[in-house]
């Protein structure tokens, strides 16, 4: 988990991504690392979830890959299997973080109050995801919580853009922060991986500016 977390932070913005079709996923995938965001949290919505997962795991051994809005024990196996390094879920399910933890598989469940954060931190967890970030109070939520449970960290998802994601990244509670911005799923559906391109540089600028 370590290992990952620290890759989360280096790369400070995680690319939150839907395919539709498999055939979008090695162009996607060279895209973000051509960006300068080698990460890709493929969401588990799509029936090409799986295959793309397993796609761009295969032929971009550095871009970080993993699974997200993971529902079911079932998908966890699917999405490791296909090549997944961790796993994200919207909401904190205990089945499905001790499953990853025995398999040994990160897990960033997410949470939006104080009683999912108290339960995150009984199951021994150090990083979990603020879902749907924006709506739940943004990054004065997490600053207010984050006084009470000193030892977690976050990755807020959901709203985030790149007008507000520098006040995030500026955050000490803030290990990197979800965002969709930059891979659009009309734009991958449409091909305009140079704008994918060009939108990753802008938020790997960003990160780098306020990060260093």
């Amino acid at each position: 988990m370590n290992q990952i977390i620290e890759q989360f932070k280096k790369i400070g913005i995680i690319p939150v991504v839907v395919l539709n079709d498999a055939k979008d996923a090695l162009p996607l995938g060279k895209a973000l690392c051509d960006g300068g965001l080698p990460c890709a949290e493929v969401t588990f919505r799509t029936e090409a979830a799986e295959e793309s997962i397993r796609l761009m795991a295969e032929a971009y051994p550095k871009l970080l890959v993993g699974a997200g809005t993971v529902l079911t024990r079932e998908q966890v196996d699917r999405a490791v299997n296909a090549g997944a390094r961790f796993i994200v879920s919207p909401g904190l399910n205990p089945s499905i973080v001790t499953y990853c933890q025995e398999k040994g598989i990160p897990v960033l469940p997410g949470v939006i109050t104080p009683s999912e954060i108290a339960q995150a931190l009984e199951l021994g967890l150090e990083v979990v995801k603020f879902f749907p970030a924006e709506p739940a109070g943004g990054l004065k939520m997490i600053q207010a919580m984050g006084a009470a449970y000193t030892t977690l960290k976050f990755m807020p998802t959901g709203g985030i853009n790149a007008q507000n994601v520098k006040d995030y990244l500026k955050s000490n509670k803030i290990i990197a922060c979800g965002g969709s911005w930059m891979v659009k799923g009309e734009m991958i559906d449409e091909g305009r991986f140079d704008e994918i391109i060009s939108l990753c540089r802008e938020a790997a600028a960003i990160v780098k500016d306020i990060r260093g």
